[in-house]
């Protein structure tokens, strides 16, 4: 919860310090965070709220973050011919 409203207090939504309790000012920050954003404020928080105040889970360490080897994915139509030998006779079709 602090760190919801540090993020609210960033962003110049809440005011003071954070003390970690979802009171009626808090709540009222967060409504008018999401409403601005264009969010339902029903459902308090909201996860794309969180998201956008940086507050979302950390992939960084995820298979495949940003700067992970790969191999680039082969062009379409070149598969080996190994592979659609089978399809081509039991298709019928003469290439």
């Amino acid at each position: 919860m602090t760190q919801i409203q540090q993020a609210l207090i960033r962003e110049h939504y809440l005011t003071g310090e954070a003390d970690g309790k979802w009171d009626a000012t808090t709540v009222a920050a967060m409504q008018k965070y999401q409403a601005d954003h264009g969010w339902q404020t029903k459902l308090m928080p909201d996860s794309r709220a969180l998201l956008k105040l940086g507050l979302g889970p950390d992939y960084s360490s995820a298979i495949n973050a940003s700067g992970s080897t790969f191999a680039p994915a082969p062009p379409k139509g070149n598969a080996p011919s190994t592979l659609t030998a089978g399809f081509v006779e039991g298709s019928g079709v003469n290439q």
